[in-house]
């Protein structure tokens, strides 16, 4: 299971409107303050997401600490979509035009490029609508 604590912010009906800190990849390393990319994180180190998650049976109160738990397999299945989709979808589109068609090299780049940008737009919109689903994967915990 994954791990985070979240804050609640509001209590609304049956969901829990809850606030948790971001956080870049790099913040316990020893070289973060010489490296590039601990630097950039500490720039943006004030970032919080909120979001409503089903509220399960028990008191809450705004202002309460709350561990969100996430299962394993949901975070990698949604991380391989996310990282793997947009890929192949650029080498697809770059393999295909090169054996089908006799566009100019530079053409195919600029096609690939825009089916690896379009399957953003169209993985985001998917996943607007799964939102439904990934909070309903969210187990709400107390902590005592």
């Amino acid at each position: 299971m994954i791990r985070e604590v979240a804050e609640v912010i509001a209590i609304d009906n049956d969901e829990l409107v809850v606030s948790t800190q971001l956080k870049s990849g790099c913040g316990s390393c020893v070289q973060q303050s010489t490296c590039g990319a601990g630097i950039i994180s500490k720039a943006f180190s004030d970032r919080r997401a909120e979001f409503r998650v089903r509220k399960p049976a028990g008191q809450f109160v705004p202002g309460q600490q709350i561990e969100l738990l996430l299962p394993d397999q949901a975070l990698t299945r949604f991380s391989l979509m996310v990282y793997g989709l947009p890929l192949m979808a650029l080498l697809l589109v770059a393999i295909g035009l090169t054996n089908m068609t006799t566009l100019s090299e530079g053409w195919v780049i600029i096609s690939a490029f825009t089916g690896f940008g379009f399957s953003f737009y169209a993985l985001k919109r998917w996943l607007h609508h799964r939102d439904v689903q990934v909070t309903q994967l969210l187990r709400v915990q107390q902590i005592d």
